[in-house]
């Protein structure tokens, strides 16, 4: 009669158990070829550590797309993004930030039976974002209160940067059809960009901005995003995934809870101006609860979906720093 207990306690301990389980691991394995393509802030230069296949385009083995993968139980997956990418190397190739060849067309990367892509474009397009980071902080001397940078971009009662930002969301869609077209099954995930600017105060020896221009700048970027949200949905076959309201207290003034580096290289954290790998962690996190997907990203070290034969290390870096990464 105990055994019989026994049986009947286990037989329904499966019923129970079983179908949790398994949902769980088909879940796992919804997607199984996920390629990612974007611009350094996909791809994450001065994040420990670099990979060891990707040094032209300085791709951190602890970008976003190593931390989704993960998320998704992928044991691999394809990393097309290279830094200083704009919509237009999606079909021509590229000078990667490192002389060392060219970096192909990012649609190069897409299969017929990729079922999902990630793509992180559009702030290098027109140069908004290299100028902007550029120029601004040479400017804030002339008036560290005042909008110096903004009114050198104001040409005749017209915001450049914000018409260029406009633009910027017509070629995105461009690209969203040609994912499209290449990859008709997958699920296409367009990726906003986290905020860089506090929405109050300043931090001058970490943006030295000035404090006019440090408000514009957060107009331009929530233009930017607010321009590719536009192009999701007019596209109709793309989910967006707005990181500028989910990285709210994670700007780069935000001390140890940053996820944006300032203006200084930092060759073993990130380059200047670019996320940190707190950063590409809750970007990861963010597409993931989107997916419907755990968000578990950072718990470990390394992500699983890296083959140790492709981490770089410090030597890794000091040849990198050698070639010229960071300037």
């Amino acid at each position: 009669m105990n055994t019989l207990r026994v049986i009947m306690a286990a037989l329904l301990g499966l019923l129970l158990v079983s179908p949790t389980a398994s949902a769980a691991s088909q879940y796992e394995r919804q997607y199984e070829r996920y390629v990612a393509l974007g611009d350094s802030y996909t791809s994450g230069p001065g994040i420990p550590w670099p990979r060891l296949d990707r040094l032209a385009c300085y791709t951190s083995t602890n970008n976003y797309p190593a931390w989704l993968a993960d998320n998704l139980g992928l044991p691999s997956y394809t990393d097309g993004s290279c830094g200083g990418a704009d919509t237009t190397n999606m079909l021509q190739p590229q000078t990667p930030p490192l002389p060392f060849g060219t970096h192909p067309p990012q649609f190069s990367f897409l299969r017929a039976d990729t079922d999902l892509v990630t793509i992180g474009i559009g702030g290098n397009d027109f140069g908004v974002f290299g100028t902007l980071t550029s120029r601004c902080p040479e400017l804030r001397s002339s008036d560290p209160t005042g909008s110096p940078c903004r009114n050198e971009f104001t040409v005749n009662g017209v915001d450049t940067m914000q018409q260029k930002v406009a633009m910027t969301g017509d070629r995105v869609r461009a690209v969203l059809s040609g994912v499209h077209e290449r990859s008709p099954d997958a699920k296409v995930v367009l990726v906003g960009y986290p905020r860089i600017v506090p929405p109050t105060g300043t931090c001058p020896n970490v943006l030295p901005i000035a404090d006019g221009d440090l408000r514009w700048l957060d107009e331009v970027e929530q233009a930017l995003n607010n321009a590719l949200e536009t192009a999701a949905n007019a596209d109709g076959r793309t989910t967006f995934v707005d990181m500028y309201p989910a990285s709210l207290g994670h700007d780069a003034c935000a001390g140890q809870s940053a996820w944006i580096q300032g203006k200084d290289n930092n060759l073993l954290a990130a380059i200047k101006y670019h996320p940190f790998k707190a950063g590409m962690v809750g970007v990861a996190n963010e597409i993931s609860k989107t997916l419907g997907a755990r968000a578990t990203a950072g718990k470990r070290e390394m992500p699983r979906s890296i083959a140790k034969s492709v981490i770089g290390d410090k030597s890794t870096v000091t040849r990198l720093t050698k070639a010229g990464a960071g300037r």
